[in-house]
């Protein structure tokens, strides 16, 4: 099968359909649709016009989404526009759509990736960003989940930790800001735990209300990211602070610790302390290792990197940074900053470029950049 061939088709093949009409995200997940199918196919029988089969394949697949998108939204409008007779339902359409979406046919990162792509409403690529995985990668995943559930039954709904593994990165996409699902992440979440008693339930929710009291202080009027160590506490959100700390301990009584509850735990001593100078970081350490315990996750090692750099010191933490791989996202932003805390202007510069270079979103290069430029501008004097 002939790769250089798809790649050089690919960029005309997006421009042919964007001059149809379709629009540019749209167009390329079709694209990423009919290239996973042409690998598929092509070995046993290439067609003669690639370039028209391609274009073909693209556009069906362009018209299904959008005839599927079409028909979600006009189920949502009858839905809204139509009062139930009786009491309200505890869980609306969009909660059923996630557990169908995780079904049992389906492993559950091939699931998560389907319902939130489908479900969620977000791309390819920030679905690929979530999982640290290229997004060709995340593309065939997603194709290969579609083609397992397309002709199996929605009738056996999936099982809850998907659900919430799902609920949990579209509202990490939203809170990030470059989608706003944040919201919705927190209501639907509000609904699964009004339905199921379960202590990850509880946990997730919590977890959500504590990040996103401080969400209005992320970002300065100008545009800027602001981190936490710089936020304005006086204009966090006390009500959702209190309501996520007692629904947490709540949870953490039943003594059945689960990942959520534990990065609740984190976000509860950050939102504790009145100022960054009085966070209890020995203690946030200790709950990272109760996540590593619990996930053994590159990302979690990451952020234990820097809880120790604040609690025993910048080598400690760059000690504990040399054991993890430097292509994590955000690796060289964590290692610049204890860098500079240690006193390694020059390093700290030069790794806050490299992290700027890397960065997933126009307000974090910019944070990074000016870092760099701080640093830089210091040495010079």
């Amino acid at each position: 099968m002939n790769e250089a061939l798809l790649r050089s088709l690919t960029p005309s093949v997006l421009g042919i359909l964007v001059r149809r009409g379709a629009d540019f995200a749209a167009a390329e997940d079709a694209v990423q649709d009919a290239l996973v199918e042409a690998v598929r196919v092509w070995p046993a029988d290439q067609p003669r016009d690639p370039k028209g089969w391609l274009v073909t394949v693209a556009w069906r697949r362009f018209l299904d989404a959008t005839r599927a998108d079409a028909a979600r939204r006009r189920r949502e409008d009858l839905v809204d526009g139509e009062p139930a007779p009786g009491p309200a339902p505890t869980a609306d359409d969009t909660l059923q759509l996630y557990f169908l979406c995780a079904h049992p046919s389906l492993t559950p990162s091939s699931a998560v990736a389907l319902t939130l792509r489908a479900v969620g409403g977000l791309t390819t690529r920030q679905i690929a960003q979530a999982y640290l995985v290229p997004e060709a990668t995340m593309a065939q995943r997603i194709s290969r989940a579609k083609r397992t559930v397309s002709d199996v039954r929605f009738d056996q709904p999936g099982d809850v930790a998907t659900v919430l593994r799902v609920l949990y990165l579209v509202f990490n996409e939203g809170y990030s800001g470059d989608v706003d699902l944040a919201a919705e992440a927190i209501r639907l979440t509000r609904q699964l735990a009004a339905a199921i008693d379960h202590p990850e339930v509880a946990g997730l929710l919590a977890l959500m209300l504590l990040h996103h009291a401080r969400r209005a202080t992320r970002i300065a009027p100008d545009g800027s990211l602001v981190p936490l160590a710089e936020q304005d506490r006086g204009r966090w959100d006390t009500e959702s602070i209190a309501e996520g700390v007692e629904i947490l301990q709540a949870a953490l009584a039943r003594d059945r610790l689960g990942e959520f509850q534990a990065q609740a735990a984190v976000a509860a001593l950050h939102a504790d302390a009145a100022t960054a100078e009085e966070t209890d970081w020995v203690q946030i350490v200790e709950w990272y290792d109760e996540l590593l315990r619990l996930t053994d996750s590159p990302v979690v090692r990451l952020n234990r990197a820097v809880a120790v750099g604040e609690a025993d010191g910048p080598r400690a933490g760059l000690a504990a940074l040399a054991a993890l791989n430097d292509s994590l996202p955000r690796h060289a932003a964590v290692a610049a900053y204890l860098h500079e805390r240690d006193g390694d202007l020059a390093t700290a510069a030069r790794l806050y470029a490299e992290a700027a270079h890397k960065a997933p979103n126009l307000a974090e290069r910019d944070y990074l950049t000016r870092q760099a430029a701080r640093l830089n501008a210091h040495r010079r004097r």
